[in-house]
C-alpha cells in the first residue's frame, strides 16, 4: 500500500508540474533562472555549505549519545557522505544506514552501537522537524493543499500535534531514564542537555534548508520568510511521505500549490531547479567525492599493509 500511494502521489505532482510547464514557454523558465542574481546564488551555496556544517551535529552527537567519543573529523566525514548521497537517492534510512555501517565498523564501533547511532540521527530528522514545524504551523497556519489529502484545512492542527510531540519527548528525557518501547520502536533515553542540543542542531538545519531556496527567490512583500517556511515544511512532509527519491515532483507540486501566486510560477520553477542542484545535486558529487578517496586512500593503505583509522 505504501508504494501505490508513493507511486500515485509521484505521478500526480508529475502531472502537476507539467500542466504548469505548459503554461509557459521553455524560455521563460530559462530567463528566471538567468534573473537570480550572482549574489543569491552565492548566498544560496553559503547557506548550503552552512547548513551541512549543521548536519555534521546530528552524527557528533550520536557518538556522544552512545560514549563512543570519535574525532569532529570522522564523524563530520560520515555526516557529510550520508546526507550528501541520501538527501538526493531517497530511502535515507537504507542508504544512510549503509554508509553509517561501512565507517563505523572500520573505526571499530560494535553493530549495537551503530544501530544506535542511526536511530539517534532519524529520530533527530523527526525531532527537528516537529520542534520548527510545530512552532511554524502555530504561528502561521497556511492552508493544506488538497492533494496532500489530510483531514484538516490548515496546517494549525498539526502545528498543536507537533509541539505536542517535541514537549512529551523533552519532558520524557527529564523525568525517565530508561529507553521507551513503543510499538516494537525504541525510543533512546538522551540526558535532557544532549536532547535540548539535538533539536536545537536539527532546527537549525531545517531553516538553514528553507533558506537556501528563499536566498532563490524573487522578493515579495506578500511572501515574508516565515511564511514561506511554513510552506517549505509542508512540502518537504510531503516528500518525506511520498517516498520518492528527493521528494522529486512531489515536494515541487506542493511548493507551486502554496506559494504560486505570489511568486509567478514560472519564476518559482526556474528557482527549484537551481535549488535542486545547489542543495541536492552540489552535495551528492561532495558526498560521492569524499566516499571514493576514502575508499581509495583505504585500498592503499591496506595494499601497504597499514590499518587505516
Amino acid at each position: 500500500m505504501p508504494i501505490v500511494l508513493s507511486l500515485g502521489l509521484f505521478a500526480l505532482s508529475i502531472w502537476a508540474i507539467s500542466s504548469e510547464l505548459h503554461q509557459h514557454q521553455p524560455g521563460d523558465i530559462l530567463r528566471s533562472i538567468g534573473e537570480i542574481s550572482a549574489w543569491a546564488l552565492a548566498g544560496a551555496i553559503a547557506l548550503t555549505a552552512l547548513n551541512y556544517a549543521f548536519l555534521t551535529g546530528y552524527d557528533t552527537l550520536a557518538a556522544r549519545f552512545v560514549r563512543q567519543p570519535l574525532p569532529y573529523a570522522k564523524t563530520a566525514l560520515v555526516a557529510a557522505i550520508s546526507y550528501g548521497i541520501s538527501n538526493s537517492v531517497g530511502l535515507a534510512l537504507l542508504s544512510g544506514s549503509a554508509i553509517r555501517y561501512r565507517f563505523y565498523t572500520a573505526w571499530g564501533l560494535s553493530p549495537g552501537k551503530i544501530a544506535q547511532i542511526i536511530a539517534f540521527c532519524n529520530l533527530s530528522f523527526w525531532l527537528g522537524l516537529f520542534a520548527v514545524g510545530g512552532l511554524v504551523f502555530t504561528v502561521e497556519p497556511l492552508s493544506v493543499p488538497s492533494l496532500l489529502h489530510l483531514p484538516f484545512q490548515t496546517a494549525h492542527p498539526l502545528g498543536i500535534l507537533f509541539l505536542a510531540i517535541t514537549v512529551a519527548y523533552l519532558w520524557l528525557t527529564t523525568l525517565s531514564r530508561r529507553s521507551i518501547n513503543i510499538r516494537g520502536r525504541v525510543l533512546p533515553h538522551l540526558p535532557p542537555g544532549l536532547a535540548l542540543s539535538q533539536i536545537a542542531i536539527t532546527s537549525c538545519d531545517w531553516a538553514l534548508a528553507a533558506a537556501v531556496l528563499y536566498t532563490l527567490l524573487p522578493a515579495h512583500p506578500d511572501l515574508s520568510y516565515g511564511i514561506f517556511f511554513g510552506s517549505y515544511l509542508l512540502a518537504q512532509i510531503a516528500g518525506v511521505i511520498s517516498n520518492v527519491p528527493g521528494g522529486l515532483g512531489v515536494f515541487e507540486t506542493v511548493l507551486i500549490l502554496l506559494i504560486s501566486p505570489p511568486i509567478p510560477s514560472d519564476q518559482l520553477l526556474g528557482a527549484l531547479l537551481v535549488y535542486r542542484l545547489v542543495y541536492y545535486f552540489l552535495p551528492l558529487l561532495v558526498g560521492v567525492g569524499l566516499l571514493a578517496l576514502y575508499e581509495l586512500r583505504r585500498r592503499r593503505h591496506r595494499v601497504k599493509g597499514i590499518k587505516l583509522s
